[in-house]
């Protein structure tokens, strides 16, 4: 760059021989004192050395001479002043580069450097060159730092020291040398030349704003240092750190042009901070929707506080992306969980809400709840120290009256919960590497549609996706992976659960999930859940399994489908509600299990892969579909695939309704079952009363509830052999357990019959 060519600027001042009334011996401002007709000064017009010259008398301590041209000064814009300088006679002076910084109508800017390096004369005759470089920049060689206010300086030298010296001086040379700074000429402006310091301490927003504002397309450079900018900056050009940044935790940086983690990490230096500003930046930013980490590893201390990163936000509903990264959690005591006793006390009437909580300033939002009647995945949602409550994301089964619970409050990598309210918020292409020191993410209490695709979450310690409240709502997780630090564990050992909801419409899709206690603990209804696979096995023979997908609420309206079952079971229970008794409820509605592979191994005979679990009495079947599932067993043979857990209570069998358990496959299975159940019955003694054992062939153990049909193979044949035409009338839930059905003919008769029974009553 050099403005006098490229836009023709006139920085050289006029020659001494062109007349000295433009040559001050002040400070070159309008109205000061020329050395026209001064008896210090005179032109020389032929000195052996400098051809025409000035010569000047040293008759003031510091004696001025300046060019009343004003000299403009341009941010980015570096000029270099020379003069040569020679003794004549008398004392020998010292001589220095001088000017004075102006703007607006000669207005002086004070508090810049206004003098050069000042060089002492030692003999007569010898021409002493002295230059200065005068600019915006705090950049090394710069003599004279000026930075952006002043717009124009009246620039000669000075001669300081003892007086009745005689110097003769050529003409002032003044001319631009920007391109000595700039590294190309075109491509970037840099911060130094607006002004700024980059020594940390001092203020240098308002030259990254006038850095960005020159810039007009070109990049800005941060050169090396560090700057301090008190408020918020937003650069529209791209822009490179050679420097770093420190800023409040309030003010955002946004880069317009490079919206990305490694811009960050080289804006900061540190790459948790640099993900946190710029995730600030992506919520307080329209310009962008998504933040790319470009494939960069986060070190990640201790969990990080999302909304802190962004406190001037506690709500967000608009769409936002993070993609293409790792956060990789290192080692320290900032993971610890945290724990807490506490005595509270429970009525069912309030379900959602803990009373009389002793210590509760010290239980954390965010943590289990552990205790006697308490179901799986139960967390604080809120907390009122001063009324001494706790709310809760899911009501207590058999917790009624006063006692001492547990409080757990897991760390995450990616902690959401002090956002009140986050909606479309999704992550994509990301490991969540935990190393067993933590969990991963924690999502906020309350949201619509979190969604995350093609990720890894690897070896958390306690939890992969914790829902503490609301936020799971319509949650989206798919094609992502849950890799356990348990695989080594007996499964009834292992602690750690991939992820839990507690609202409804959550879509689970081709995720694979390996060596969890759970897959998914849903809280919720609506769920979708479909084309994954999920294996929680161990080396022990005849080893205990556990539950898989834990479903909560008795009407599910779920559907399981197409996934790949290995070595854990189903369980369907009403562990999150506070009267588990049934009232007027649906009861156990509304699950579709369709077209999985099931799939155990080196298990104990009595293992089922479906298992339904009241936790109160009077619940029956009121709506379940189980069809075209294969069921295998390796090494040995399991008795059943389905079973009702009774540890609470028993189904009541005589309300069962619209239950369809068919077209399955069964391998190393011992018993298959069937509803409607096609049974084939031989008598071969004439009898008038014909006794169908149903058992154990009816799913789940009911009872023998309806005959749909009743079919003749053969003639049905009296004592003399005789065909007889009459039909019995059918009598069901005979026997202790219910489980017979009778036929009763009008004559002992003999022959075979198919009948159609189901455990179910017609609609």
């Amino acid at each position: 760059m050099n403005k006098a060519i490229t836009e023709g600027i006139v920085f050289m001042p006029t020659t001494f021989e062109e007349g000295l009334d433009v040559w001050s011996s002040g400070d070159g401002t309008p109205g000061s004192d020329t050395y026209d007709g001064s008896a210090s000064a005179a032109f020389v017009p032929a000195d052996a050395d400098f051809g025409g010259c000035l010569e000047l008398l040293k008759g003031s301590s510091t004696q001025k001479l300046r060019y009343m041209g004003q000299t403009p000064m341009i941010p980015g814009c570096y000029l270099r002043i020379t003069a040569r300088v020679k003794a004549i006679s008398g004392n020998l002076p010292a001589v220095r580069i001088a000017g004075w910084a102006g703007k607006g109508s000669n207005v002086h800017v004070s508090g810049v450097t206004e003098v050069g390096p000042s060089t002492t004369l030692t003999s007569y005759g010898e021409v002493v060159e002295v230059m200065a470089i005068v600019g915006s920049g705090n950049r090394p060689g710069v003599d004279m730092v000026w930075g952006t206010e002043p717009g124009f300086g009246y620039f000669g030298l000075d001669l300081t020291g003892a007086n009745g010296g005689v110097v003769r001086i050529d003409d002032i040379v003044i001319e631009d040398i920007t391109n000595v700074f700039l590294r190309d000429m075109l491509a970037w402006v840099d911060v130094r030349d607006y002004g700024a310091i980059g020594d940390g301490v001092t203020d240098d927003l308002a030259a990254f704003e006038a850095a960005d504002a020159a810039a007009n397309g070109r990049m800005v450079m941060v050169s090396e240092g560090t700057y301090h900018l008190a408020d918020s900056m937003t650069f529209e050009n791209r822009v490179r750190f050679e420097g770093t940044v420190t800023m409040p935790a309030s003010a955002v940086l946004s880069l317009q042009k490079d919206f990305h983690l490694p811009a960050y990490i080289d804006a900061f230096g540190d790459e948790e901070l640099a993900f946190k500003k710029a995730f600030q930046s992506l919520l307080n930013n329209s310009g962008h929707e998504s933040l790319d980490l470009c494939g960069r590893r986060i070190s990640v201390t201790g969990p990080i506080d999302m909304q802190a990163a962004v406190n001037n936000k506690t709500t967000y509903a608009t769409r936002r992306h993070i993609r293409n990264g790792q956060f990789d959690s290192q080692s320290g005591t900032a993971w610890d969980t945290t724990t807490v006793t506490s005595q509270a006390t429970y009525n069912p009437a309030n379900a959602n809400t803990l009373t009389g909580v002793t210590n509760v300033a010290n239980i954390p939002v965010g943590s289990l709840v552990v205790g006697n009647g308490v179901g799986r995945e139960v967390y604080v949602t809120a907390k009122n120290v001063g009324a001494q409550t706790l709310t809760l994301a899911m009501p207590l089964y058999d917790a009624a009256g006063t006692q001492t619970f547990t409080f757990k409050r897991f760390k995450y990598l990616l902690d959401f919960s002090s956002f009140e309210h986050l909606d479309k918020f999704s992550m994509s292409d990301i490991e969540f590497q935990c190393n067993g020191e933590c969990s991963a993410i924690l999502l906020p209490p309350s949201g619509l549609i979190f969604h995350l695709r093609d990720c890894f979450i690897t070896r958390p310690k306690d939890r992969g996706i914790t829902s503490h409240g609301t936020g799971c709502q319509g949650m989206l997780i798919d094609r992502c992976q849950f890799l356990s630090d348990e695989s080594s564990s007996l499964s009834q050992n292992r602690v750690s659960i991939a992820l839990n909801t507690n609202a409804n419409d959550v879509k689970l899709r081709d995720n694979r999930v390996v060596h969890f206690r759970h897959f998914a603990v849903l809280g919720g209804t609506g769920s979708i859940i479909t084309g994954n696979h999920w294996f929680q096995g161990d080396s022990a023979s005849e080893g205990v399994r556990t539950g898989g997908i834990v479903l909560t609420r008795t009407n599910a309206r779920a559907t399981i489908n197409g996934n790949y079952i290995d070595n854990n079971f189903i369980e369907w229970a009403n562990e999150h509600d506070e009267a588990p008794e049934f009232s007027s409820e649906f009861s156990f509605s509304g699950l579709s299990i369709t077209d999985n592979i099931f799939l155990s191994s080196d298990v104990a005979p009595w293992f089922t892969f479906i298992v339904v679990k009241p936790h109160g009495t009077g619940h029956y079947l009121n709506g379940m579909a189980v069809t075209g599932n294969i069921f295998r067993n390796i090494h040995g043979n399991i008795d059943r695939v389905e079973s009702v857990d009774t540890t609470f209570a028993d189904l009541d069998w005589d309300k069962v309704k619209n239950v369809t358990f068919s077209d399955n496959m069964f391998n190393s299975v011992s018993t298959t079952v069937s509803n409607p159940l096609t049974l084939k019955h031989a008598q071969a003694t004439p009898s008038s009363v014909w006794t169908l054992e149903c058992a154990p062939y009816l799913p789940f153990g009911g009872w023998a509830q309806t005959v749909e049909s009743l079919v003749a193979n053969g003639k049905i044949a009296t004592v003399s052999n005789v065909a007889h035409w009459g039909m019995p009338y059918v009598k069901t839930k005979e026997g202790t357990n219910k489980d017979k059905v009778t036929l009763t003919w009008e004559k002992d008769v003999s022959g075979d019959v198919t009948v159609l029974v189901r455990i179910d009553d017609p609609l």
